[in-house]
């Protein structure tokens, strides 16, 4: 598992986490906490997930609404996304710090007895996120 971070802010809205199509691996973003970090102003910064649907439109979903005075960050138990992946600041100014993980799975190694930290709860039925289009 590798650590990822980043920070959306008024100047830097928008991050897209990608990945090598070609390298016969499956990867797994996971989205631990995303919360308001030093110089944030009490106001509703809503933190967006962009990607596509199986029909390749754009979709976004809200993750958090973080507010300084009630609610400055949340905790979303290890998310599950596919990348590639944007999260954006689609209102408030920041900055917003997310953190999470991004495992790794080689398809010559994948065992299915091997999934001992993936829950039960994950949506396999979702279709994979893609980047934006600006």
């Amino acid at each position: 598992n590798l650590l990822l971070g980043c920070e959306l802010t008024a100047s830097t809205k928008s991050y897209t986490f990608q990945v090598d199509e070609e390298d016969n691996s499956d990867h797994i973003l996971a989205l631990s906490v995303v919360c308001l970090t030093d110089g944030a102003k009490d106001e509703c910064n809503v933190v967006e997930v962009v990607g596509r649907n199986h029909e390749n439109q754009e979709i976004s979903v809200p993750v958090a609404n973080l507010k300084l005075s009630c609610q400055p960050l949340l905790s979303l138990d290890n998310f599950k996304l596919q990348p590639p992946v944007t999260f954006r600041l689609a209102a408030g100014s920041g900055p917003v710090h997310l953190a999470g993980w991004h495992r790794i799975m080689h398809r010559e190694d994948v065992s299915f007895e091997e999934d001992d930290d993936l829950s039960e709860e994950d949506e396999e039925d979702l279709p994979p996120i893609m980047p934006a289009k600006k």
